[in-house]
């Protein structure tokens, strides 16, 4: 796990999925004025280059943000999930060009007013040193701890301002991985019942990735909503990325109306063969 480095991901199609949602339940958490804190269990480095070598290595970004981005500069169309995204990274690009791309981290700081607060947990030595170097000068609002997420984020909850996004995106590289997600969600809902969480995995031939929204929907939940984008048929017999799933808990009540809308959309301009589709369940409290 402790080899795990984002920068070689980022802006692929997962990331498109996952910050897409971020972005919509920041926004929905900012519409009150009361203020929110925003916490995420596995920060990384928060910002990324995406002409660095590492983004180059795998080229990820090219068939995740950079398709959007191309699509944008078409004027194409876009449902306002992605265009509400778009305007995110588009913020670190002024010059229209794409080099830099934000994590969840930064999408949360772009977004955030002066009452709410960040929140961020990483334990790779090289990872939170970044962090710490793309926040210099943030102030209090932004607080950095080097450790497990897993476990450090009980000992902030709940929060002051009984509001909050919580983030919960390990890279799974270790399958231990799936089943501390679902105690750590256990353990933050009974300190806080009321949170909205966000559980980001990867779709993999592996067991546990399957299982892991089997598991989540077991729980005591009041409401939750389950959204998965598939851009290719799984590699035969490998564990390639084909897919990526986030699992919202207490999820605000128009973000499947929303999703409905952008689905398509994002299947089809994400999709690398006819393996690609998504899938879009709900249950209301």
């Amino acid at each position: 796990m402790l080899s795990y480095r984002h920068a070689f991901h980022a802006g692929n199609h997962a990331d498109v999925l996952k910050h897409a949602i971020v972005v919509q339940l920041l926004e929905q958490l900012s519409q009150k004025d009361k203020p929110f804190w925003y916490i995420d269990t596995h920060a990384g480095a928060g910002l990324y280059a995406l002409d660095h070598a590492y983004a180059q290595k795998k080229g990820e970004f090219e068939t995740g943000i950079a398709r959007l981005w191309q699509a944008a500069a078409a004027k194409r169309p876009m449902p306002t999930l992605v265009e509400d995204y778009l305007e995110q990274v588009r913020t670190l690009n002024p010059d229209g060009n794409l080099k830099h791309y934000p994590g969840s981290p930064w999408l949360a700081w772009q977004m955030l007013r002066d009452a709410d607060r960040l929140r961020l947990f990483e334990m790779h030595s090289t990872e939170i040193q970044v962090l710490r170097d793309n926040f210099r000068g943030a102030g209090r609002r932004v607080m950095l701890y080097d450790g497990d997420g897993f476990t450090g984020i009980n000992a902030i909850l709940p929060p002051p301002p009984r509001r909050a996004l919580v983030l919960i995106d390990p890279s799974y590289e270790d399958k231990q991985d799936y089943g501390r997600v679902v105690r750590s969600l256990q353990d933050c809902l009974q300190r806080f019942a009321t949170g909205m969480y966000a559980i980001w995995y990867p779709e993999v031939q592996r067991r546990e990735s399957v299982q892991l929204p089997v598991q989540l929907k077991k729980l005591p939940l009041k409401s939750w909503l389950h959204v998965t984008l598939r851009v290719k048929h799984p590699v035969a017999g490998g564990l390639g990325l084909h897919g990526s799933g986030m699992f919202i808990v207490n999820p605000p009540w128009r973000l499947k109306e929303t999703l409905e809308a952008a689905m398509p959309a994002l299947v089809t301009m994400l999709r690398q063969d006819d393996g690609a589709g998504f899938t879009l369940e709900a249950q209301e409290s």
